[in-house]
Parts: C-alpha cells; sequence; structure tokens
C-alpha cells in the first residue's frame, strides 16, 4: 500500500449531520493535532444533494417494512462530488454488517491520503449505490447505532493517534491492546499501597527483562480469558 506523499492525512464524511463533527476529534490529541494541521477535517452535509424544495434523502423500502432507506440518487450525488480520483485513499460506509474494524486495518487507513467516510442514517442506504460506488463496509462492533457519526468518530480518532506527530511518545504505541495479537498488561502508579492494594514487586525490583516477561505473561493471561479468539489466533500464529 502506497505510503502518504503528503503532509497532512484527511477525512470527509458525508453525513446528515454535520454539526456533530469534530465533537470529541476537536479535543484532547486529535483536537491538537487538527489545530496544528497535522491532520484536516472535511464534512459534507448530504442534504446539500437532495433535488427537491424539501430536501430529502429517504424513501421508504421496497418490499415493505419499517424505516426509510436513504435514496441512492442522493449519496451517490454526494460522493461523486467529493471522492477524489486517486488510489491512494478509501470510500468507507460504516454499518454493523460490515467487516469488524481491526487495529491492523486502522493501521492502513491511516497510510493513505484520504478516508471518504459515508455515515448512514435510518434502516440504511440502497444497496445499488454501496455496490456501484465500490463502497468498503466496516463496523465497529457488534451493536446498532442511531447513526453512523459515532462510528466515524471512532474510526478517525483511531487513524489519527497512529500519525506522525500525534503522539508525544510514539514508542508506547507498541505495547498497546492488538499490538502483538494480545490485549494489553495492566498498568499501576503511586502510591502504593492504595487502599490496601499494593503493586506486584516485579514492578519495583527495576529488573526490565522481568518487568518485560510479567507484562508479556499478564497479557497472555487477560487475553486468554477475556478473548479467547484473540488467543486462539495468537496460539496459531505463534505455534507455526
Amino acid at each position: 500500500m502506497a505510503e502518504n506523499p503528503q503532509k497532512t492525512w484527511a477525512a470527509t464524511v458525508l453525513t446528515l449531520f454535520p454539526e456533530m463533527f469534530p465533537g470529541p476529534l476537536g479535543a484532547s490529541l486529535p483536537g491538537k493535532a487538527l489545530e496544528s494541521g497535522l491532520w484536516a477535517l472535511e464534512t459534507v452535509d448530504i442534504r446539500d444533494f437532495a433535488r427537491n424544495k424539501h430536501r430529502s434523502v429517504d424513501d421508504s423500502p421496497f418490499g415493505g417494512g419499517p424505516g426509510m432507506v436513504m435514496r441512492p440518487y442522493v449519496l451517490a450525488a454526494a460522493i461523486d462530488a467529493t471522492a477524489g480520483e486517486g488510489g491512494d485513499e478509501a470510500l468507507i460506509y460504516l454499518t454493523p454488517r460490515g467487516a469488524p474494524l481491526t487495529q491492523a486495518r486502522v493501521k492502513e487507513l491511516s497510510r493513505l491520503r484520504r478516508l471518504t467516510i459515508v455515515c448512514g442514517r435510518f434502516e440504511g442506504v440502497d444497496e445499488r449505490v454501496i455496490e456501484a460506488r465500490e463502497m468498503e463496509e466496516i463496523s465497529i462492533g457488534d451493536f446498532v447505532l442511531s447513526g453512523g457519526e459515532p462510528a466515524a468518530i471512532a474510526l478517525i480518532d483511531a487513524c489519527v493517534r497512529l500519525l506522525p506527530g500525534v503522539v508525544g511518545a510514539p514508542q508506547g504505541l507498541d505495547e498497546e491492546s492488538f499490538e502483538g495479537g494480545l490485549l494489553e498488561y495492566p498498568h499501576y502508579t503511586r502510591p502504593n499501597p492504595w487502599e490496601g492494594r499494593d503493586v506486584p514487586e516485579v514492578l519495583l525490583s527495576g529488573h526490565h527483562e522481568k518487568v518485560r516477561q510479567w507484562r508479556q505473561q499478564e497479557a497472555e493471561k487477560i487475553t486468554r480469558r477475556r478473548r479467547p479468539d484473540l488467543w486462539r489466533r495468537y496460539r496459531r500464529d505463534h505455534d507455526t
């Protein structure tokens, strides 16, 4: 996958509620990075591409059923007006039926020049526009939100923190959950003890190799107990 030749990584969000952005992306690490120009954010109001005076973007589904569906020609017009022509970008539709988002995919997306993210509403969008514009369908979890905007914020945040210059101590990214296929080990700080609970002695020993071994063992133990699916994958990858 091509590396981003530009300094600024960009996200374009197609939404019915542009006022929801930047939201949390305007605070803390992503907010500071946005202010300093390490990344750029653009919002596009899908209603601007409606064809009637009421700015209608949805209609009832063929075949009947509850809810409404986003019209294909409205969303397609919004995509065509904003999506770039280069190969160093991705067009993403956030939906519960999409492929689960992983840290590995986040890394790939953070290396691109630009993301265009479609935030669905109602019962979803017309399947034909997904197919015609070859959108990548991504899910951030096995649950349903009222719209794609919170998911877009989560996806963008995950990408932005990996951009060069955003995190003050980038080496810390190497020991986070999902790096190396495991969940992260426990953390402790002062005071010791606290409410009768002691910090593990090994972390006070000053012996770096023993600390490393303890952290690896704890990461394996937590992953095995909390995420057996990750543990099976980890064992498979390390037994071969």
